[in-house]
């Protein structure tokens, strides 16, 4: 019987095969994984300025919320709006989730992930949003590449309209637009 600390160790793991669904459910080819994902987001947290217009941003704090808002679909799967599941039941699946991995951990760890998730689902700090920006920007930065990598310009348009507006970091906005110019340019 695995201890505890292993438990959670083998539970996140499993997070390198879930396959992130609106990808599969495009039959892209080796789709990305939900660890793929967080690890990039975390990678693109340590780029976030410091100083967010008006606002100071706990990069540290960004990087750490990169890496945990999506833990809990180790045990769910990667519920998205097409999966007939209502935002409510995806919220309390994830959170009884969150709950069951967080009491694997030393009590003072686990309550830091925990508040680290929570943070980021409701949505109510400038790192919150900042990380909510960079998980929108990874999903169609990732869907650019696809269409790339199939040679299939703008095949994932609806990727990119379901963040038309969405964006809120003034840093994030800017790579918003370096990538749709640079996207624009493969259309042509």
């Amino acid at each position: 019987m695995p201890s505890k600390l292993v438990e959670f160790m083998m539970l996140i793991g499993k997070l390198k095969r879930v396959r992130r669904t609106g990808w599969v459910m495009r039959n892209i080819p080796d789709a990305e994984s939900v660890a793929d994902h967080m690890y990039r987001m975390g990678v693109l947290a340590m780029l976030l300025n410091s100083d967010n217009g008006s606002q100071h941003l706990d990069k540290d704090k960004c990087v750490k919320m990169s890496l945990v808002h999506d833990l809990a679909e180790c045990i769910v799967g990667d519920i998205t709006p097409h999966c007939g599941v209502s935002n409510e039941e995806k919220h309390e699946k994830e959170k009884a989730a969150m709950i069951h991995l967080t009491t694997l951990l030393d009590k003072k760890i686990g309550e830091e992930i925990f508040a680290l998730w929570k943070e980021y689902e409701e949505q109510n700090t400038p790192e919150s949003r900042a990380v909510k920006d960079l998980d929108r920007f990874d999903m169609i930065l990732q869907a650019y590449e696809y269409e790339d990598m199939l040679e299939q310009p703008s095949s994932l348009e609806e990727f990119f309209n379901t963040t038309n507006g969405k964006f809120q970091n003034p840093q994030i906005i800017k790579w918003t637009e370096e990538l749709y110019a640079l996207r624009n340019t493969k259309k042509e």
